[in-house]
């Protein structure tokens, strides 16, 4: 992997506040490409922890952190948030965001970015290959031959071609394993709440049941919300085509493995393969349980959709280049929570980012205070969400201290900040 240099022009203009003060924490092994990616732009106060912490040791790691880098198992809610004083921007590197109270970070004018496509082949492939091994019922007859049993039989054992795919969820791993699916001669069809743009043949169905009940094989690729928390349970998989199999790569939480233990008891499902769970271990070796341990026809992963070596270096990647760009140039774009700007680079400018309440006369009263100071602007950009606004401005003269205390000053503003 090649890295920018690290000289002034290809940083671009000297930053207000040396890259070399900005302190990084990364936790849960955040892969090194990102701290690569760091370090090759002039960030070299980078620590890198191997695990997750608890909420009172994030409470004092985060303390003066200006950039915080986490993974699926660091909770960042309220009460962490509350003590992040310095926090600039938190970047996910992974799917999901859930890990993070938004409504919190949102009011603290706290940047989230994550990486919503750079583990999608990986989950696909993953859900390709277990849809392989439940069909021709390989978990038992591994353990068979683990055990010195020869049991070569073809009773229960089918091939992909021509059988049904009903996908849940039609999002970025939906769409591209429909894709995946489609190439090996299966027929695919899905469910979802939004109206999607079907890939290949795919067929859109306009309700679960008519999924579960037409469907041999079943994968949920859905995010963990209110509408979706054990959406798969009794009632639904009580719907299901007899001996259907059903794999969920998503979350744990949008499927009752107790009902899935019941589902394979009665012989509604056939077979069943789950990568995540309702509650799982904090980290390597600790000890894991789940109902359906044990069972017939069942593979048990521990979380392992998206850890690949090629889709852990993409996320490195591509969270920390969001990063930087928002340290370096104020760009907003993919974040959860501050309005997204695309910005382009100003020569001979000066650039301020200001973030505040979403209230009428905050842009007027910025523009006061430069003109009182004899501040020219040059360009000016405004985009707003529900709770806050966004407003970068490219002005002609560096901002005087008092300036930027008037600034600071301004009704309902969250945080200022002076780029270069």
């Amino acid at each position: 992997m090649a890295y920018p240099a690290t000289d002034d022009k290809a940083h671009g203009p000297e930053t207000s506040y040396p890259r070399e003060k900005v302190k990084v924490l990364l936790l849960e092994n955040v892969n090194q490409e990102a701290v690569n990616l760091f370090r090759a732009n002039g960030y070299t106060n980078v620590k890198h922890l191997p695990a997750a912490l608890t909420e009172e040791e994030l409470i004092v790691e985060i303390k003066d952190a200006h950039i915080l880098g986490i993974r699926s198992k660091t909770q960042v809610n309220k009460a962490v948030l509350e003590r992040a004083d310095k926090l600039l921007a938190i970047g996910c590197f992974c799917i999901g965001t859930n890990q993070v109270d938004l409504a919190a970070a949102t009011r603290k004018g706290i940047a989230v970015f994550n990486a919503p496509y750079s583990n999608t082949r990986s989950v696909a492939e993953l859900a390709i290959g277990a849809m392989i091994m439940l069909i021709r019922r390989i978990p038992e007859k591994n353990r068979l031959a683990h055990a010195g049993t020869w049991s070569k039989d073809a009773k229960n054992c089918y091939e992909l071609r021509g059988k049904t795919l009903g996908i849940i969820g039609y999002g970025n791993i939906g769409s591209q394993l429909s894709v995946l699916a489609e190439s090996l001669g299966m027929r695919v069809q899905y469910f979802d709440t939004q109206k999607k743009l079907p890939m290949g043949n795919a067929q859109p169905l306009a309700s679960l049941a008519a999924l579960l009940e037409t469907s041999d094989i079943i994968t949920i690729h859905t995010p963990a919300t209110k509408q979706t928390q054990n959406l798969i349970n009794r009632e639904t998989l009580a719907q299901c085509k007899r001996g259907a199999l059903f794999i969920n790569y998503a979350r744990g939480e949008v499927a009752d493995v107790d009902a899935l233990k019941w589902a394979l008891e009665e012989g509604i499902l056939s077979g069943v393969a789950l990568d995540v769970y309702p509650e799982e271990p904090e980290k390597n070796g600790d000890i894991f349980t789940t109902p359906l341990q044990n069972m017939a026809n069942v593979l048990l992963t521990p979380h392992i959709g998206g850890s690949t070596q090629e889709a852990q270096a993409d996320i490195g990647n591509d969270v920390s280049t969001k990063l930087v760009g928002f340290i370096e140039t104020g760009t907003t774009l993919g974040s959860h929570t501050i309005p997204s700007l695309n910005l382009p680079m100003q020569e001979s400018t000066h650039r301020i980012l200001h973030i505040h309440k979403n209230v009428p006369g905050v842009l007027s009263s910025i523009n006061t205070v430069l003109s009182q100071n004899g501040v020219n602007i040059l360009g000016q950009y405004l985009k707003t969400n529900d709770a806050i606004g966004y407003a970068v401005l490219d002005i002609d003269v560096p901002l005087t201290g008092n300036a930027i205390k008037l600034l600071k000053k301004v009704h309902d503003t969250i945080k200022i900040r002076v780029l270069y």
